[in-house]
């Protein structure tokens, strides 16, 4: 097999060998939303970009709570996943203009879970055209974009509307468009 030089991978290896507990709970917490490619928060769970990439767009979806299994999430969590896998698909929908796209959830390692102890969605957009020799015979992705590009297109899509971590509620958008006029 061809080796394919892949430089940005050495980060996710040396994070996951070293003991530095889960990404999913860490990056939120350091607040550099840019740097961990984190492009909406809501209440409970937060939207960011997959940095291993199967496509441009894929998304992960995940809590701020070191939950397992999506069975053991609080129905408030779940119901919050559920509003931004929604939000998520309309971002890019308007950045990316797919023709379907996969959702799901790998829990557990043997069902391909690369972090098993902290659930998440993938969202991950698909084109009729976004397959060619090089995954099957080159065992490699190509990706057109960049990612720092990526996350500036889907951070445009997601718009704005959120401050401090939490969305803005419905009173504060009707009271905005209100002064608006």
């Amino acid at each position: 097999m061809k080796q394919l030089w892949a430089p940005w991978r050495l980060s996710f290896i040396e994070q996951v060998s070293g003991d530095s507990g889960c990404i999913f709970c860490e990056k939120p917490a350091l607040r550099q939303d840019g740097k961990t490619f984190i492009l909406w928060r809501g209440r409970h769970a937060y939207v960011l970009m997959n940095i291993y990439p199967y496509t441009n767009g894929h998304l992960l979806i995940a809590p701020y709570r070191h939950i397992g299994a999506i069975e053991d999430l609080p129905e408030t969590v779940l119901l919050d996943m559920l509003r931004l896998l929604q939000r998520s698909i309309k971002a890019i929908r308007k950045a990316y203009a797919p023709e379907g796209f996969n959702i799901g959830v790998n829990q557990g390692k043997v069902a391909g879970a690369g972090i098993e102890h902290h659930v998440h969605l993938h969202i991950v957009p698909r084109w009729s055209a976004d397959t060619n020799f090089m995954p099957l015979l080159g065992e490699t992705r190509v990706l057109p974009q960049h990612l720092k590009a990526s996350y500036m297109r889907l951070k445009a899509a997601f718009g704005s509307g959120h401050s401090a971590g939490r969305p803005v509620s419905r009173q504060a958008r009707t009271s905005r468009r209100a002064r608006q006029r």
